[in-house]
């Protein structure tokens, strides 16, 4: 077999991104960066429109953002309540690095006009709530994407524009909430805890990122992209798509709340996190804590046993990590490929060796704080340098005044983003499979390749036994994230198959992978002999921890990297272990892998040539749980576990209301009251008792100094009454309220309103619910292909990507190097 040469079946999707404003003097005439020419306005205010930007400055676009005159509220934010009125935030001042600021009067007519001149100069718009301009009627999403018909408006809003909920009071805690992100996670006995931090709007921020390179590639495809932090909390902190789950198997995946067992434990001198995530995994550590009596027993290779035995298994974890330090503990682990880390916070992260050897964190412009660098590397360019935030106002005299460009007519485009672009898929589990996902659901033809001896590993979470029939072909997880796929069986342990995959790859645009460096390396797929089989192939390489560094080689899962990045450190109670947000950092890294790829199309389209994009998963990780070391690096202060309280509102917490128990000790409501005026609201409706009329609670910080006393209080007013009540009194007042649901039944009224979730037809399953993108387009993307039986498309992919004969087939098939369904004995 002979490789052939690389087709173009069209133009690359980011074409449009290398030849805009050619002399254009907004331009900045030494940008040689992938989305160099890019120019996004940002009116959104907040962490997501923030990160959005951001992801899109550090590629080379220009973003100028347009506040009032008092500024982005962030400016002003600190987590930890340090000073900010004489410099601005440092959250604020790491996701505005690089960008511009014009400042506009919403009051003064002339500013509002200057402002639409400059926005019809601009190819994106990036607008959000948290902004004082979005309240004006003429920066609406709708009126902004009927002036500028051309041009696409990146909405991110709390529960999306349309649909029963749409512009009702939320907050990241109760968003978490509604969509099933708190009632399966904590530790039992204990009231479930939300994930710390506002993981969710950083989420959407990534999400929101991809959904606007993927309109602009495509000319004059305008209108509203409809980001939805709700959906975006659905996909990615409820646990692997535990609604597909639920469909499929009629029943929850576990109705517990759980945390791992093994977890997070003290040291003598801090704390460790595992995760055994395979049997072989747990068998090691048994070894490693000297437990060789648990290596006997069977039942404990299974987590839900392990969950019943919690308190012997915890206890001598416990004893065993105490006697020890960290570093000790973290080397025995590693060396028996048990997966682990030490457990980061604000302070400990900056001093990792790996963080450190791998550049991942780095002073901002002005050396007053220490920031994650951007989370993914193409070919060898360096990291961007860091640049410094804008004052306010700093940049309105070089925006305001030049001409309104000539408003170009929007089409009306039928096509999906990435029709045309061929993607291989040698991924598996979760994370990179989610990359290519995104890809499927917007067009490209995504090429999934599974040996038939070894699947990916999502296909064992089966509603089957493994001694069952056609098991692999009952896996609700793996349908979740593989529809729109094809599926070819291929033995990557033959020469034979590796010469086929060489094949694949001379004939498409990317390869996504997420093994570990040694088993791609052993597989050929070096980044010469890639780039020798195909000049102009992206190749998308997703390691746990990166493709160099000390822990170059280690096994690491999500779990870990939410430990490592220190997620884990701000979840859980404050008088308990550290609780791990469990599989969050799957889904993220897709996302960062997804816009990382985006930006490499741009700079094929530029250059000509195909790279390697490198995005460690921890990288990415680190980039969300940034608050935590720009703030302990600004203001010397660590973020720590507050429960289910909350740095932005006061009081924010859960409170049981009557009802059946739910499994987790509820049912519960979530409450988050993040403004004085949404106090006051809240006081009404409980008829403005007079412990609630004391003058100190008028403000936040009176609240959040009685947050004790309060809580009782509502403890008290709660516990009569129904959830369903208090979601009805309180909701139409504007509080936000929410009910704590579990991740298998979210709060659907507002999913299903927005067709977050469709039905597929999954061969020899039937009818399968699963999620789609936080993203609605402004043209429906059309009907979703169910995901591929394992080798399924053997045929149609060889044959009419390869132009291989049904002689040549049938030969690979003999041979067993390729195959259709499980075969364990070839």
């Amino acid at each position: 077999m002979s490789v052939q040469p690389h087709r173009i079946r069209r133009a690359d999707p980011a074409r449009r991104l290398c030849r805009l404003h050619g002399d254009d003097p907004y331009r900045d005439p030494v940008n040689d960066d992938p989305l160099a020419g890019l120019r996004v306005a940002d009116l959104s205010g907040g962490i997501a429109g923030g990160y959005c930007t951001k992801l899109l400055v550090d590629a080379g676009a220009d973003v100028v953002g347009l506040e009032d005159l008092s500024g982005d509220p962030l400016r002003s934010w600190s987590a930890t309540g340090a000073d900010t009125r004489s410099s601005d935030g440092a959250l604020f001042r790491y996701l505005a690095a690089g960008k511009q600021s014009v400042v506009v009067d919403p009051a003064s007519s002339a500013d509002v006009d200057a402002a639409l001149g400059l926005l019809s100069r601009c190819d994106a718009i990036v607008w959000g709530p948290g902004s004082a301009l979005a309240k004006h009627p003429r920066f609406a999403p709708a009126a902004l994407a009927q002036r500028f018909p051309a041009v696409p408006v990146v909405s991110v809003t709390p529960f999306g524009l349309d649909g029963p909920w749409a512009g009702r009071a939320a907050t990241e805690f109760t968003l978490q909430a509604w969509a099933g992100g708190i009632g399966w996670r904590g530790t039992p006995g204990r009231p479930p805890v939300a994930v710390g931090g506002r993981v969710g709007e950083w989420v959407a921020g990534v999400y929101a990122a991809n959904a606007l390179l993927a309109s602009v590639s495509e000319r004059g495809r305008g209108g509203v992209l409809d980001v939805a932090v709700l959906d975006a909390v659905a996909l990615t902190l409820t646990n692997m798509h535990p609604v597909t789950y639920f469909s499929e198997a009629g029943r929850p995946r576990d109705p517990r709340p759980m945390s791992l067992i093994p977890g997070n434990h003290r040291t003598r001198d801090g704390w460790v996190g595992f995760m055994t995530g395979t049997g072989q995994q747990w068998l090691d550590f048994c070894v490693l804590v000297e437990r060789f009596d648990w290596l006997a027993d069977d039942s404990l290779i299974r987590a839900s046993v392990r969950e019943t035995r919690r308190e012997e298994i915890a206890g001598h974890v416990d004893a065993w990590a105490a006697d020890r330090t960290t570093d000790e503990i973290v080397r025995l682990a590693a060396d028996l490929r048990v997966p682990v880390a030490p457990l980061g916070d604000g302070r400990t992260i900056p001093q990792v060796d790996h963080f450190v050897d791998r550049g991942m964190l780095g002073p901002a412009a002005d050396g007053s704080f220490l920031q994650p660098r951007r989370p993914y590397r193409l070919g060898d360019a360096p990291l961007p340098a860091p640049r410094p935030a804008p004052a306010l106002g700093a940049d309105t005299a070089r925006w305001i005044g030049g001409p309104p460009a000539v408003e170009a007519p929007g089409a009306c485009l039928t096509s999906r983003p990435f029709a045309g672009l061929r993607i291989v898929e040698l991924a598996a589990f979760w994370a990179g499979p989610s990359a290519a996902h995104l890809f499927a659901q917007l067009g490209a033809e995504v090429i999934k390749i599974e040996s038939p001896a070894r699947p990916d590993g999502m296909r064992t979470v089966s509603t089957r036994g493994l001694d069952e029939p056609d098991w692999w072909e009952h896996a609700p997880l793996y349908h979740a994230v593989n529809t729109g796929k094809l599926g070819v069986g291929l033995r990557l342990d033959r020469p034979a198959g590796r010469e086929v995959l060489d094949r694949l790859l001379g004939a498409s645009d990317v390869l996504i992978e997420n093994f570990s460096p040694r088993v791609v390396e052993s597989w050929g797929l070096d980044r010469q002999r890639v780039q020798s089989l195909n000049p102009r192939l992206i190749m998308v390489r997703m390691p746990a921890f990166g493709l160099g560094g000390p822990w170059r080689d280690r096994t690491g899962f999500a779990q870990t990297m939410e430990q490592a990045a220190g997620m884990a450190w701000v979840t859980g109670h404050p008088d308990a272990a550290p609780v791990v947000p469990s599989g969050v950092c799957d889904p993220l890294a897709g996302a960062h892998a997804a816009f990382a790829l985006q930006v490499a199309l741009a700079e094929r389209a530029r250059t000509g040539r195909g790279t390697v994009v490198e995005v460690p998963m921890v990288h990415s990780a680190l980039n969300i749980a940034a608050e935590q070391v720009v703030e302990a690096s600004a203001y010397g202060t660590v973020l720590g576990r507050q429960g289910n309280r909350g740095v932005a509102a006061a009081p924010q917490n859960l409170y049981r209301v009557t009802g059946p128990d739910d499994g987790t000790g509820g049912p519960y409501i979530a409450l988050a009251v993040e403004t004085d005026a949404q106090w006051r609201a809240l006081t009404s409706v409980l008829g403005d008792p007079a412990w609630a009329l004391d003058p100190a609670l008028a403000t936040a910080a009176g609240r959040r100094a009685a947050e004790d006393a309060v809580d009782e209080q509502l403890a008290e007013w709660f516990a009569p009454r129904t959830a369903d009540e208090v979601v009805e009194r309180l909701w139409p007042a504007g509080v936000p309220v929410a009910r704590v649901t579990m991740p298998h039944d979210p709060a659907r009224e507002q999913l299903d309103a927005r067709g977050f979730y469709s039905v597929v037809e999954q061969p020899g399953v039937g009818r399968v619910g699963v999620a789609g993108l936080p993203v609605r387009f402004p043209t429906p993307l059309g009907p979703v292909a169910p995901a591929p039986l394992l080798g399924q498309h053997n045929h149609d992919v060889l044959g009419r990507v390869l132009g291989m004969s049904a002689a040549e087939i049938a030969a690979l098939e003999a041979d067993g190097t390729v195959g259709a369904g499980f075969c364990s004995d070839i």
